[in-house]
């Protein structure tokens, strides 16, 4: 499942939140999708596209998926932002260490700035967050995106996450 470059999904772990951001996947590709989302312990997948397969697929092998699609290139609306954030807080208090799937089109930008927002709430400044998932995700995060995660005000939502989760402020980590 490789487009531009990207060399399959990218793990993204901080104080005890686990991400895999991933491209979305073609119908001959599903089958090695589903495996990679359970060999990480996926528990929900966040679409942030249009859907282009069949939900259940994935729903019949136990993983929730939700859809909030939002422009291509552009920042998430409120909405979504709080919905994010909501799912992230309810999923880590009743499975502390799951991992959660993302993808948009080429998990390079609206995926990347749902990730970054939460690392932003756990205490991740902008600059740092961004930089993180490019390390894993070149080319990740467009100029207005990057302008938007600039601008977002943090309000330590999920800080409470982190906490429980055994995050001590100081470990990241990228697999």
């Amino acid at each position: 499942m490789s487009r531009g470059g990207i060399s399959g999904p990218s793990i993204v772990e901080f104080k005890g939140m686990r991400f895999l951001i991933t491209d979305r996947p073609t119908p001959a590709t599903m089958p090695q999708f589903i495996k990679q989302l359970k060999n990480h312990g996926a528990t929900d997948l966040i679409r942030v596209c249009e859907p282009s397969y069949e939900a259940s697929l994935l729903v019949d092998e136990g993983i929730k998926v939700t859809d909030w699609p939002f422009e291509d290139g552009g920042a998430p609306p409120p909405k979504v932002v709080q919905e994010w954030f909501d799912l992230l807080i309810g999923r880590y208090a009743e499975n502390p260490g799951c991992c959660v799937a993302i993808h948009c089109v080429a998990g390079l930008g609206r995926a990347p700035v749902l990730v970054a927002l939460a690392l932003m709430e756990a205490g991740m400044k902008y600059e740092e967050a961004v930089k993180f998932i490019r390390e894993k995700r070149r080319g990740a995060i467009n100029s207005k995106q990057l302008h938007y995660l600039e601008h977002y005000k943090p309000k330590r939502r999920l800080k409470s996450v982190s906490q429980q989760n055994g995050g001590n402020g100081s470990g990241c980590c990228m697999q």
